[in-house]
């Protein structure tokens, strides 16, 4: 191992790669410290520190901007626009036949697919730019120390020349760590985006467990991290686990020359929908609770009965009713992110193009129904897992005491063990390249 991670370090090629790559990440982490123009940054950790409770609303976006959220830096947006957009785009291909043509064009069309989300990342920077100046100003970004003077002193300009300018920096940092992650994509090793996620995702990392062992002491702390290992190991055991349905191809005459006749599989992944439903779960429960936000009442009114049941119900994590919401939708969301990523038809379709079949399937609409059999059915464990995912920081919630930002576990520990996978799988295959032995044995 030791020895495999020397022949890194040795080849030229590679340790420039990585090098170039830990000096973006290294730059991405140096401007969620940097406060966007008129934000007052005394104000801004003073509530931070006196912030024990949950961000409810702004948990998801903080935990993927690596807590630049919170601090108005800027970077505060994070990539969390350019996640959005993402996701919009690749379910519009079900909606727009356009889009769904231009994904089918190969090259050329995704570079289009690729253009439309570099705008639509622009304009969603905007509204979210927009929306988080708005809610700083009002106080209710710290809803925990909402009676706090400081917390509604975030701003010292109230201008519209300020928050224009606010709006223009944030919606900038956003288009520059866009530009970063293609940049480690096309110059670095892995994938640029989903490493700058991962970095955001682990820099939480600390802090959440330093806070769980000076409020719970070291045997507390020592067990978390024992089941932490033990979440780890399972998470990868599940994000490796996939379904081989065996192909074969006929051989076929072109010339003198004979063509096809191998044996290949198609690879069914347990986990086929990544984290992606656990982000549509986490945002359509937020709108709830962002309704009530809008419709408290003034002081020394009575709120209205709807607001106080969302208030005691879907605003905090710890209730059984959110826990169960939050199963249910996830659950829902693996099967309609997999419908619409993964067409049988399509696949069923392109086996008989080029002469392949399924071994005891016929080949054409029998491939389809068999392929959708075996999708439906391992989707099933895949969805329970990720729900149970996603439930552990809500149960250390009321367990340890923790947030809902709780590392192992959720849309975190998802991202930081696929993203590590994959980054070293990179790493082996270019160490094969030259070597001949890679870094996993």
């Amino acid at each position: 191992m030791f020895r495999a991670v020397a022949r890194i370090f040795r080849t030229p090629d590679l340790r420039r790669k990585i090098g170039f790559t830990l000096g973006i990440v290294a730059l991405f982490r140096l401007g969620s410290f940097i406060p966007a123009p008129f934000v007052d940054f005394g104000n801004v950790q003073l509530c931070l520190a006196g912030n024990a409770g949950t961000q409810g609303l702004y948990d998801l976006v903080n935990l993927f901007s690596g807590g630049a959220l919170l601090q108005l830096s800027i970077f505060a947006l994070g990539i969390m626009p350019y996640i959005t957009a993402s996701i919009i785009v690749q379910l519009l291909r079900v909606v727009i036949p356009h889009f769904e043509t231009l994904y089918k064009e190969g090259q050329a069309g995704q570079s289009k697919l690729t253009q439309y989300t570099r705008y639509l990342t622009i304009a969603l920077a905007v509204l979210q730019s927009t929306t988080l100046i708005t809610v700083a100003r009002s106080g209710s970004l710290f809803p925990s120390n909402s009676g706090v003077a400081e917390c509604s002193q975030l701003i010292t300009d109230d201008s519209w020349y300020a928050i224009m300018l606010m709006v223009i920096t944030m919606t900038a940092g956003t288009g520059l760590i866009m530009w970063m992650g293609e940049l480690i994509t096309e110059r670095g090793i892995g994938n640029g985006m989903s490493l700058l996620i991962f970095t955001s995702i682990s820099a939480q990392f600390p802090g959440s467990l330093s806070s769980i062992l000076a409020a719970k002491g070291v045997e507390v702390f020592i067990a978390v991290i024992a089941v932490g290992i033990i979440i780890v190991a399972a998470v990868v055991f599940v994000e490796q686990s996939q379904r081989r349905i065996p192909v074969q191809y006929a051989k076929r005459m072109v010339g003198r020359r004979t063509y096809g006749g191998n044996n290949t599989y198609i690879p069914i992944k347990v986990n086929m929908a990544g984290v992606v439903p656990v982000i549509f779960a986490s945002s359509l429960l937020y709108l709830p609770a962002l309704i009530a936000q809008f419709n408290t009442p003034a002081a020394g009114e009575a709120p209205a009965e709807w607001v106080v049941w969302i208030q005691n119900y879907l605003t905090s994590g710890d209730h059984p009713l959110y826990m169960l919401l939050y199963f249910a939708l996830i659950v829902g969301f693996t099967y309609f992110y997999v419908a619409i990523t993964f067409n049988p038809e399509e696949v069923a379709d392109n086996m008989k193009k080029y002469g392949g079949f399924i071994p005891g399937i016929r080949a054409g609409r029998p491939t389809a129904e068999y392929l959708d059999y075996v999708l439906t059915r391992v989707t099933l464990p895949g969805s329970l897992y990720l729900g149970l995912i996603a439930l552990i920081p809500l149960i250390a919630l009321v367990l340890v005491g923790a947030n809902t930002n709780f590392p192992f576990g959720g849309a975190s520990i998802l991202i930081i063990v696929g993203v590590g996978l994959e980054t070293v799988k990179q790493i082996d295959s270019q160490l094969q390249q030259r070597h001949y032995e890679g870094l996993l044995r």
